[in-house]
């Protein structure tokens, strides 16, 4: 059995002052208040996490809607029949608001009996000739109503599209296609939500086109956790094992928890191959069984501690026992029973709009198929509950072996489970704004510098109490030219970070390859990320977006190293407990901080710190020697990226990179022009 602990790659707390969860006087949380005030937009886009209230913050946007902008009817599409329980009746009135939240039971057609290609498609008709105002239904009943009846019928209704980033850019996307017509046309209202605007192909979930057109609501993870009440502490983390996961799990599943496991897909790597047995394995390493409870189906285990656990068995192919399990979670009157339940074991249920509070461990084996799946997961630990202080997720995965044939897909995995977890360093970081130093700098008001206020001299961090906002002066740093580089810089941050950590090859360079240039992972690859994002910006705004993008990224990782690392184990929880108080400890650790310095970071370098403390040293190495096998030379397409950034090095310097430079970076810069040069010879003798 492995000794190696599980490592939290993130580890964060939170100053629990209860106000995300603090309602005003029409009964709206501070997320659902951000929201409402923005109603009368035609195309309202929701970023916001797991939990913060996205489903009633449409309740009371739909309504006003209904009422006062002369819309005949709200169509809420949620991407599976589960979720249609979020938008049942609500008594929004009891709480100060001046309606109910009212669904005729015929129109929630997630609670119908059908296929969604059948009947259902056939009830949205009615629906639409009825004088009801409120239907409730999957993706599928909507595309195939959309298919059928055709853009016209859903003129003057509102649109509220819940999982929005199962949409995408790609036309081969059906829901987003439907989604493009319904803009073309012009006559509809669009609320789209979604607590990961990402995908995990790493497609565009709307064209940028598109995407302009939308008011975007973003309400921070960072601003959920620390308004809770009670949850102040969660940690992300990821255990390699080697062998059979079956025997392993025990070292990260502890009975004490309420825990939600994931077991893995039948045809990862992970699996044992028989799903059934694999939940018997873990029953029969909590405890003894005893029997199943004949009103839930939950299976009853009795621990060496003479405790007896509750399990629900979300894996049974018995559909009858399965369902009777499923339906024993959802009871409503066993929501705030925190003793309803121990122990939940899923595979492919149990995820995305998956409502239990009491959750403090998802575990997960084996690595999931993207990054929003994990998003999601993770989730479901997050809800806010009496007596929960700490939560957590890990990601049990196998050990790369390089005796194995799937060594590249093991290996795969584990650069995707790094992924994950720099994606949630800046997911659950508070929001970043940086403005450029220069002799006129001065406070901004609303900003707290530190004990000696603001320094007119020196580099200066300051952080806003109410929103939590960071601010940095950064010499050198780019200001955007134009009103979308400032709302990109300001919200889509993420966006940019999720898909220069989803790209392969940067990972692999970034964490394995000993002579690398940092350069050419924070200026070529992210410029050339931003610039395929967004190829409608200036030149200029691009390398605005660009500086901004990187700065997020590695100072959050200048920040980790700061202190620590990412803690020292499962229980610690004395590292990594502000961000800020790293962020500040490095900027001021440096002379100078400015854009240069941020982009000669290699942005993955306290991953392999991570990495190095969680897998055993001769499996890192052989993790390394399979990445160094298959690099390749120099592209075509990095030589002109390089190329480019010769050509502002000569604006700035008045020199071209020379090839004999000591500086690494401007040599690398210096061999993409004679790559370039070298082809173009080629080229003209050929």
């Amino acid at each position: 059995m492995s000794s190696n602990p599980t490592i939290p790659s993130v580890s964060v707390r939170y100053a629990q002052d209860g106000s995300s969860t603090r309602a005003n006087t029409l009964g709206m949380r501070p997320m659902q208040e951000r929201c409402y005030q923005k109603r009368g937009e035609q195309y309202l886009l929701i970023k916001s996490p797991p939990a913060s209230g996205k489903s009633r913050a449409l309740m009371f946007i739909a309504l006003d809607k209904l009422a006062n902008q002369k819309l005949q009817q709200a169509i809420i599409v949620v991407p599976e029949r589960s979720i249609g329980a979020s938008f049942h009746d609500e008594p929004l009135s009891q709480f100060g608001f001046w309606a109910d939240w009212k669904v005729e039971p015929k129109w929630n057609l997630c609670d119908a009996p059908g296929t969604d290609n059948g009947g259902k498609v056939e009830s949205v008709k009615k629906f639409l000739e009825s004088a009801d105002q409120v239907l409730v239904c999957t993706h599928a009943t909507f595309r195939f109503a959309m298919e059928k009846y055709g853009v016209e019928v859903f003129d003057e209704r509102l649109i509220a599209v819940d999982e929005f980033h199962h949409i995408s850019a790609n036309p081969d996307n059906r829901l987003g296609e439907h989604v493009r017509q319904l803009m073309a046309r012009d006559k509809t209202h669009l609320v789209a939500m979604t607590g990961s605007y990402f995908r995990g192909d790493a497609q565009a979930v709307l064209h940028p086109d598109d995407e302009a057109k939308f008011e975007t609501v973003t309400y921070t993870y960072y601003e959920q956790l620390n308004g809770y009440q009670y949850l102040k502490q969660l940690d992300i983390g990821y255990y390699f094992y080697s062998g059979q996961y079956s025997d392993e799990i025990v070292n990260v599943l502890n009975p004490g928890e309420k825990t939600i496991v994931h077991i893995p897909n039948v045809n990862s790597r992970e699996s044992l191959g028989d799903k059934i047995k694999e939940v018997e394995h873990i029953i029969h390493e909590l405890g003894d069984w005893q029997g199943a409870d004949p009103q839930t189906g939950f299976q009853l285990v009795k621990t060496k501690e003479g405790k007896v656990l509750r399990i629900a068995d979300l894996v049974d192919d018995d559909a009858a026992r399965r369902d009777k399990v499923a339906v024993a979670l959802k009871d409503p009157a066993q929501k705030n029973n925190r003793e309803h339940v121990d122990i939940i074991i899923a595979l492919g249920m149990a995820k995305e709009g998956f409502d239990w509070i009491w959750c403090e461990h998802a575990l997960t084996v084996g690595y999931r198929s993207s990054l929003t799946e994990i998003v999601q997961i993770i989730g479901r630990a997050t809800r806010d509950a009496p007596g929960k202080p700490r939560a957590r997720f890990t990601n049990l995965i196998a050990e790369p072996d390089a005796s194995e044939q799937a060594v590249t897909e093991a290996v795969n995995d584990t650069l995707k489970a790094i992924a994950a977890s720099l994606l949630m360093e800046q997911v659950l970081a508070p929001r970043f704004e940086f403005k450029p130093k220069n002799p006129n700098s001065g406070p901004t008001p609303g900003f707290d510098y530190g004990p000696g206020g603001y320094d007119p001299k020196g580099s200066n961090v300051g952080v806003n109490p109410q929103t939590g906002t960071i601010q940095l002066e950064i010499k050198g740093l780019a200001e955007p030219k134009t009103p979308e580089a400032e709302r990109i810089c300001r919200e889509d941050l993420n966006e940019l970070i999720t898909a220069f950590v989803q790209d392969k090859a940067t990972v692999e360079k970034g964490l394995f390859d000993t002579e690398l240039v940092p350069e050419e992972l924070t200026q070529v690859k992210m410029g050339k990320i931003v610039k395929e994002t967004y190829p409608h910006l200036q030149d200029e705004d691009q390398e605005v977006v660009r500086q901004h993008a990187i700065a997020a990224l590695n100072l959050v990782q200048q920040a980790k190293k700061e202190q620590g690392g990412g803690g020292g184990g499962s229980g610690d929880t004395t590292q990594n407990t502000s961000l800020l108080d790293g962020v500040r400890k490095y900027a001021l650790s440096v002379r100078e901080l400015d854009i240069d310095l941020i982009d000669r970071i290699n942005p993955f370098g306290e991953a392999y710190a991570i990495l190095a403390k969680s897998m055993s040293e001769e499996r890192l190495k052989q993790v390394a020697e399979v990445i160094a096998a298959k690099r390749s030379t120099l592209t075509l397409e990095e030589a002109r990226e390089l190329a480019k950034r010769a050509l502002r090095f000569k604006q700035e310097k008045g020199r071209l990179p020379e090839l004999i430079a000591t500086d690494p970076w401007e040599k690398r810069m210096a061999e993409g022009i004679a790559f370039l040069q070298r082809k173009a010879k080629e080229s003209k003798n050929g």
